[in-house]
């Protein structure tokens, strides 16, 4: 079989098939890191080998490590449902959902967005400092209810108000949105260091970082204990956004609009579509998408803004291709990273296994399971299959019939 006809058969695949196909990926991605963890623990020394097999002692046993792996993210759910570890996981699977679906917004529009990160940047610190200057006139519970809304729409506004400015150089420059939205993620960062650094910085403590929030101005931990730093609300917020932006792109003439220019530009353009307006519109969206994730951030899990954020925006992408595009998949996909970060960190204190090997076995999971939908992907782009009336060079990873068909995601 040739690479053509490989790539014909991956875009053809039915949901159920792909579906199969990332289960096949995750348990082979699954003895790999075997065979690897068992390799690792014959190359170190230790006292007691931890497992042997066919009389051979091993220092690190496998089926503990993707125990701790994948049923530590849950923590003892049994015994305490409400328990911190799951806790963490559900918080970073909160975040991951706002940079998921922002990178997959810009992709079903046909732009390559990898700029989330500075967004989600942009988006926190703006909602730091806003809600830090409006505090003051509110409190209680009063102040939640205003403070927390108005934190959320100050990191969109912000977000998308970044992520515009790579729509519009693409727009109306002709500029690469992989260059610029690379650059912009430097600039965040940068300008980011230097506002807090110079002008917002937390005079009683040592690190840099905004003064604190009031209580009142964050979420609510509601179910959850308020160390866990974890919302059912922002949780549940985020699965609405989700919903939301699935509907709008599915539902919607603007959705229409830029799922139609991210498969066919030129049919678009020819059907009345304004091509630079989409464009600008899907890169502002998804930056607001990327803020939204920076406040929730800052209003679930910090408490206020701290210099060195994690890599969100760019875990993002890889739950995008992970969903293949679909706004609602990036719920489960989110979920997956959400329970491997949230693991490794139990493979690390449970465990002699050190953390290298553990961002191995974590980073191998994702590359096997996310690659069929990236090669995908590329067949889409590269070749066009025939007696397919949408074979075209599509960026969503579905199957979209003649404008305004079904989709098979």
């Amino acid at each position: 079989m040739s690479l053509r006809d490989s790539a014909e058969r991956l875009v053809r695949a039915s949901a159920f098939e792909r579906f199969l196909i990332s289960a096949a990926a995750l348990i082979l991605s699954i003895a790999v890191g075997f065979v690897l963890i068992l390799a690792a623990g014959r190359m170190t020394t230790c006292t007691t080998a931890a497992t042997s097999y066919f009389g051979v002692g091993f220092c690190y046993d496998p089926v503990t490590v993707y125990d701790r792996l994948f049923l530590g993210a849950f923590g003892n759910v049994f015994a305490d449902p409400l328990n911190g570890q799951f806790a963490t996981t559900l918080s970073e699977t909160t975040v991951l959902m706002f940079t998921g679906v922002a990178v997959a917004v810009a992709f079903r529009a046909g732009i390559f967005n990898i700029g989330t990160q500075g967004q989600l940047v942009v988006g926190a610190l703006a909602t730091a400092v806003g809600v830090l200057a409006a505090s003051p006139l509110v409190s209680g519970l009063l102040g939640t209810l205003l403070l927390v809304p108005f934190g959320l729409l100050v990191g969109a506004l912000f977000g998308g108000a970044y992520g515009a400015i790579p729509g519009l150089l693409k727009a109306y420059a002709d500029a690469n949105e992989v260059i610029t939205t690379i650059m912009l993620n430097f600039v965040a960062t940068s300008v980011a260091l230097f506002l807090v650094q110079d002008h917002f910085a937390d005079p009683e403590s040592a690190a840099t970082q905004t003064v604190p929030l009031p209580d009142y101005a964050v979420f609510p931990s509601t179910v959850f204990r308020p160390r866990d730093d974890f919302s059912l609300l922002a949780f549940l917020f985020a699965v609405a956004v989700l919903v939301g932006i699935y509907v709008f792109l599915e539902r919607t003439s603007l959705g229409y609009d830029l799922r139609t220019s991210g498969i066919q530009p030129e049919a678009a353009e020819y059907g009345g579509v304004d091509a630079p307006r989409t464009v600008v519109a899907s890169m502002a969206l998804s930056g607001a998408l990327g803020g939204l994730g920076g406040a929730v951030y800052v209003l679930m899990i910090l408490g206020n803004f701290q210099t060195g954020v994690p890599s969100y925006g760019f875990d993002g992408i890889t739950v995008s291709i992970l969903a293949g595009n679909n706004p609602l998949g990036v719920g489960f996909a989110a979920l997956l990273f959400g329970v491997l970060k949230s693991g490794s960190i139990v493979v690390d204190v449970g465990t002699d296994v050190p953390p290298q090997l553990v961002g191995v076995l974590r980073g191998l999971i994702i590359l096997f399971v996310a690659m069929p939908e990236f090669f995908r992907m590329v067949g889409r782009r590269v070749w066009t299959f025939e007696d397919e009336p949408s074979s075209r060079p599509v960026t969503d990873g579905g199957t979209e019939a003649e404008t305004g068909g079904e989709r098979d995601e």
